[in-house]
C-alpha cells in the first residue's frame, strides 16, 4: 500500500534510494468506519426506511478529527481506496461484512488550495453516479435548468473537463443529463431540441407534474420536485437539488442498487465558526442524502449536534444528530457502531508505527536508509505525529544533500513547520492563548484565560476543542496540549507575524505562576492535590524564567506540613545544567531532596540538601527548612554533632521549624542517652513541638508501654485534629509497636489502623516502624529470620539508623524469649557495633536487661529511672511473653 513519495524523490540524486510514501496501519479506524457502514446499509435496507422523510435524526455521517499532520487526509485517501475494491485494501484490514454490496466511493478535497466550491462538490457526487450508467433525471432536469441560469453561454461539458472532472469520471455525465432532458421532452410530446429550451422543458414539466398526467408519472412519485423547479435557480436551491439524487438512487431497480460513500477531506477550510455559509450548505447536503454515507476528515469535531448553532445551520442538535454527541473515545466499537460516538479523534502513532513507517519511507535494496538508531531518536521526539516523521524524514535527505552522513544527534530538533501548520487556522486570540498554555502541563479554562492576560474566556473556550488540546477529566486541571506541539511552540522560533519576544514569555509565565498561586489561595479546606499540582507547575515556570517565589514559600510549608511526601520535582530543563541558579531551582531541589528521601540512602539527602544551603539562594525562612531537614538526615546518619549544630541554628533562629528543632534537640539528646534533658525537652514543646510523641519515645525504652502507648495516642488524636497525616500515622505505628511488646492480639488492630493511616503516604521510616513492630508482635514464635534479614537490608540501602537499632532490639527479644542467649549476644555484638559512635547505646543495656545478662561494665547513660527497675520491667516483658506463649493467653 505504498505509493510513490514525489517530494523525497525529487530531494537525492541518489537512484539507488527508493521512495515511497508508506501508509501506517490505521486498523481501529477502517474497523469503526466499516462498523458505521454495516449500520447504515442495515438502516436504509430496512423496507420502512424513506429517502423522503426530512424529520428522522441522522446518523449517516462518522467524523475523524485530530491535529495537523495527524495523516487524516492519508486515511481520507486509503479508505476512498479500500472501499473501492478488495485489491485496494490492506491485508491487515480485513473483510468488511457487507462486502456483498454495491459501494461507490467518491473523496472530495474541501481545501482551500484545492478551490473546490459547493458547486464542485454537488457536481462531483453527480459525475461519481455517472457510473451508474443511467440518467437521473429528477436531479439532471434540475441542475441543467440551474446551469442554464447561472451560467449562461458556457456549456457543463466544457465546466467539466476544465476543473478536472471529466478526466476522472469521465464524459458520461454530461450526455446523461442531456439523454433526460430528451427522455422527459418526449414524454410531454414537445417539439424539436431541448438542449437550448431547458426553461421551456421545465416550465412543461411543472405543469404537468401539477396535472399529474400519466405520462411524467415517473417523476410524479417525486414529492417536492415541482416545488424545487418553481424556485429561483440559485445557490441555496442547489444546495437543496441533492435531495433528487436521493430519491433518484432510492429508485434505482435491485441490479443497479448503489451506496455510494463520500469522504469529504479537509473540513477545516469550510469556513469558521463565525462564517458558516458553505458549511449550511454541505451539511444540507448531508441530511437531504440520507442514504447516502458521508465521511468527515478535518482539525475539528463537527458541531452539527450543538443546539446553540440554531439559525446558523438547518438542522442542529443532539436529536437531529445523535452520533455526533459525544467522542468515540472510551466507547464501545458496538455502541459507535449504532450511532454514538461517531466523532473519532485520530491519534497519534504508537512507537512500533513510527519505526514501520520510518523504515518503509526510504530504502535501499529492500533495506532501511535510516538506521535504527536515529529512527529511534526521531520516534522519540515524534509523539506519535505523522508529520514530524515527514519532515524528519526531508531533514535526512537535507544532510546527506549537504555531503553529512546523518547521526541520531542531528535529530534531536524541532520544526517550526509544525507551529505553521497548528497556527493555520487559529484567531489571533487563539494563537495567545495557545502560546500561553504551552507554559503549562495542564490547564482549565480560568488558568489559560488568565495566563493569556484576557478578560474572557471564549478564546479559551474555542481552543479547547481544538484536537491538539487533549482532556483529562480526571486531573486536576482537565485539559493539555499535544506533547509535540508544546514543545515546538516552546523552543521553536516560529516566524509568524506574531511570534513572541523573550519578554512576552516572560510576562505570560508571570501571570501564569500568579494564577496558580490565585488558585491554590482561594480553594477552600485543605486540597493536597491541588497543592501538589500548583507547586509543580509554580516550580517550573519560576525556575525556567527567574520569576520571585511568591506564593511558592508559603505552598513549600503546606507541602512539608503534613509529612507526605509525594514526588515534587518539576521536569528538567532541556540542556541545564545541575548547578543552582535561582531562588527557584533551590526550592524545587529542597522539595525534591525531602520527597526522594523516602527512596535514596540519607547520605544522597544529606548531600542534596547541604548543596541548597550552601548556594544561599533561598530567603531566611525557607534556608531555615534545608538547615532542619540537612540536621534530620544527620542524625539518622549517626552525625549527632552536625545534626545538633543544624537544629540548634533553627531553634535559635525562632522561626516556623523552630519548634521542630527543639524537638530535634531533645530526640539528639535520647539518642546519646541524656534522658533527663530530653524529658524535660519534651515537655516545654506542645503541640507544634510534637510534646507527647517525644515523651513516648522517652517512655518505651524504660520499658513504660502503658504510658508510652497513651502518649503515643495522644499525639496521634491531635495530629488528626489538626490534619496532619503523617504525624497521625507515625504515632499510631509507634503505638503499636510499644503495644506489641505487651500485648500481641491488641498489637494487631494498632497495626492495621496504622497501616491504613499509611495508605497513600510516602513514609519510608514508619513503613520500617510498621514492620518491625509485626517482628515484635510475633517475638518467640517466628517461623524464621529471612524476614528479619532482608528488612535490615532495606533498612541499611536507606541509611537509616534508627531503624537498624530497632530491628536488633527486636531480635533481642525474641531471642530473650526462646532462651538462646548465643544468639542474644550476636545481637548484643550487632548493636556495639551499631552505636559505636554513642548514639542509641542504651539499646545494648536494653538488650543485656530484657536477657537477664549482666552489664560488661558500668553504663554511661543517664536514666530516669534506677537500672534495677529497668532491668526488671524489660525482663518481665520477656517473662510475660514467654507464659503466653505457654498458655496461648
Amino acid at each position: 500500500m505504498a505509493g510513490r513519495d514525489l517530494r523525497a524523490l525529487f530531494s537525492t540524486n541518489d537512484r539507488t534510494v527508493a521512495t515511497a510514501e508508506a501508509f501506517t496501519n490505521r486498523q481501529a479506524q477502517w474497523e469503526l468506519v466499516a462498523a458505521a457502514l454495516a449500520e447504515h446499509l442495515r438502516h436504509v435496507g430496512d423496507p420502512g426506511f424513506d429517502v423522503e422523510d426530512l424529520e428522522r435524526p441522522r446518523n449517516n455521517v462518522i467524523v475523524f478529527h485530530g491535529v495537523g499532520g495527524i495523516g487524516k487526509t492519508t486515511l481520507s485517501r486509503k479508505l476512498e481506496a479500500a472501499l473501492a475494491g478488495a485489491d485496494q485494501r490492506p491485508a491487515q484490514w480485513g473483510e468488511p461484512a457487507w462486502s456483498g454490496e454495491r459501494i461507490l466511493s467518491v473523496r472530495i478535497d474541501l481545501s482551500r488550495s484545492a478551490g473546490t466550491s459547493f458547486e464542485d462538490l454537488v457536481l462531483t457526487i453527480r459525475a461519481a453516479l455517472a457510473d451508474l450508467g443511467r440518467p437521473l433525471p429528477a436531479f439532471d432536469i434540475a441542475l441543467r435548468r440551474y446551469w442554464e441560469a447561472q451560467h449562461p453561454g458556457e456549456s457543463l461539458e466544457e465546466y467539466l473537463s476544465r476543473g478536472g472532472l471529466a478526466a476522472r469520471f469521465g464524459k458520461a455525465m454530461p450526455q446523461q443529463t442531456q439523454s433526460a432532458l430528451s427522455d422527459v421532452a418526449q414524454a410531454l410530446l414537445l417539439p424539436g431540441t431541448v438542449g437550448s429550451a431547458v426553461g421551456a422543458l421545465t416550465g412543461s414539466l411543472v405543469k404537468a407534474l401539477r396535472e399529474r398526467r400519466q405520462t411524467v408519472r415517473a417523476l410524479a412519485g417525486c414529492a417536492r420536485l415541482q416545488d424545487l423547479l418553481e424556485a429561483e435557480p440559485d445557490l441555496d436551491a442547489l444546495s437543496f437539488y441533492p435531495h433528487l439524487l436521493a430519491w433518484e438512487l432510492a429508485r434505482l431497480p435491485a441490479d443497479k442498487k448503489t451506496v455510494p460513500v463520500v469522504l469529504l477531506d479537509t473540513f477545516e477550510d469550510v469556513g469558521d465558526r463565525t462564517h458558516r455559509d458553505l458549511e449550511r450548505l454541505i451539511q444540507r447536503v448531508v441530511w437531504l442524502m440520507p442514504n447516502v454515507f458521508f465521511v468527515v476528515t478535518g482539525r475539528s469535531r463537527l458541531q452539527w449536534a450543538d443546539p446553540g448553532l440554531q439559525g446558523q445551520l438547518d438542522y442542529t442538535g443532539p436529536a437531529a444528530w445523535p452520533g455526533l454527541t459525544s467522542p468515540a473515545g472510551g466507547v464501545p466499537a458496538a455502541r459507535r457502531a449504532t450511532g454514538h460516538g461517531r466523532q473519532v479523534l485520530v491519534g497519534d502513532f504508537s512507537p512500533e508505527d513510527c519505526d514501520d513507517h520510518l523504515a518503509r519511507r526510504l530504502t535501499r535494496n529492500g533495506q532501511p536508509l535510516i538506521s535504527a538508531d536515529i529512527r529511534q531518536v526521531i520516534t522519540d521526539r515524534s509523539h506519535g505525529l505523522p508529520l514530524y516523521l515527514d519532515l524528519a524524514v526531508m531533514r535526512f535527505l537535507e544532510l546527506r544533500r549537504t555531503g553529512h552522513t546523518p547521526v541520531p544527534a542531528d535529530f534531536d530538533h524541532n520544526f517550526p513547520a509544525l507551529i505553521a501548520r497548528t497556527l493555520s487556522d487559529l484567531t489571533p486570540d487563539e494563537r495567545h492563548v495557545l502560546r500561553s498554555v504551552a507554559l503549562l502541563d495542564s490547564f482549565d479554562l480560568d488558568l489559560a484565560t488568565a495566563a493569556a492576560g484576557l478578560q474572557h474566556e471564549a478564546p479559551a473556550l474555542r481552543l479547547i476543542e481544538r484536537p491538539f488540546v487533549r482532556e483529562n477529566p480526571f486531573g486536576i486541571w482537565p485539559y493539555h496540549l499535544h506533547g509535540l506541539i508544546r514543545s515546538t511552540i516552546r523552543s521553536t522560533d516560529d516566524h509568524a507575524d506574531d511570534r513572541w519576544s523573550p519578554r512576552d514569555w516572560e510576562q505570560a509565565a508571570t501571570r501564569a505562576l500568579a494564577a496558580l498561586g490565585a488558585q491554590w489561595q482561594d480553594h477552600t479546606g485543605r486540597d493536597r492535590t491541588l497543592l501538589i499540582g500548583c507547586l509543580r507547575q509554580g516550580l517550573a515556570l519560576a525556575r525556567d524564567f527567574h520569576l520571585d517565589l511568591g506564593w511558592l514559600t508559603d505552598a513549600a510549608w503546606s507541602y512539608v506540613a503534613d509529612s507526605v511526601w509525594e514526588p515534587i520535582a518539576p521536569p528538567a530543563r532541556p540542556g541545564a545544567g545541575t548547578a543552582l541558579e535561582a531562588p527557584a531551582d533551590a526550592l524545587a531541589e529542597l522539595l525534591a531532596a525531602l520527597a526522594r528521601r523516602q527512596h535514596e540512602h540519607r547520605s544522597i539527602t544529606a548531600s542534596r540538601l547541604a548543596a541548597v544551603t550552601r548556594s544561599g539562594l533561598l530567603p531566611t525562612d525557607v534556608h531555615e527548612m534545608a538547615v532542619y531537614y540537612l540536621a534530620k538526615a544527620q542524625r539518622d546518619l549517626g552525625d549527632s554533632a552536625g545534626s545538633r549544630a543544624g537544629m540548634q541554628l533553627v531553634a535559635d533562629g525562632d522561626g516556623r521549624l523552630a519548634p521542630a528543632a527543639r524537638r530535634g534537640l531533645a530526640h539528639l539528646a535520647r539518642l546519646a542517652g541524656d534522658f533527663p534533658t530530653a524529658l524535660n525537652t519534651a515537655r516545654t514543646l506542645g503541640w507544634a513541638g510534637r510534646q507527647h510523641r517525644i515523651e513516648g519515645d522517652i517512655l518505651w525504652p524504660h520499658g513504660d508501654m502503658h504510658r508510652a502507648a497513651a502518649a503515643y495516642a495522644t499525639a496521634r488524636d491531635q495530629a488528626e485534629h489538626h490534619g496532619v497525616a503523617g504525624e497521625r500515622a507515625t504515632s499510631q505505628a509507634q503505638r503499636a509497636l510499644v503495644l506489641a511488646f505487651t500485648d500481641p492480639d491488641r498489637a494487631d488492630d494498632e497495626l492495621h489502623l496504622a497501616e491504613q493511616y499509611l495508605t497513600g503516604l510516602d513514609l519510608r521510616a514508619t513503613g520500617f516502624t510498621l514492620r518491625i513492630a509485626a517482628l515484635v508482635r510475633d517475638a518467640g514464635a517466628l517461623p524464621g529470620l529471612d524476614t528479619a534479614r532482608a528488612l535490615r537490608a532495606e533498612i541499611r540501602d536507606a541509611g537509616i539508623t534508627a531503624a537498624e537499632a530497632d530491628l536488633e532490639l527486636a531480635l533481642a527479644f525474641h531471642h530473650a524469649i526462646t532462651d538462646e542467649p548465643d544468639k542474644t549476644r550476636a545481637v548484643i555484638d550487632r548493636l556495639n557495633e551499631l552505636t559505636r559512635g554513642g548514639d542509641y547505646a542504651y539499646y545494648v543495656d536494653i538488650a543485656h536487661f530484657m536477657a537477664g545478662l549482666p552489664l560488661p561494665g558500668p553504663s554511661d547513660i543517664r536514666w530516669t529511672e534506677s537500672a534495677e527497675h529497668l532491668r526488671s520491667a524489660w525482663h518481665s516483658l520477656v517473662l510475660a511473653r514467654q507464659e503466653h506463649l505457654r498458655t496461648g493467653s
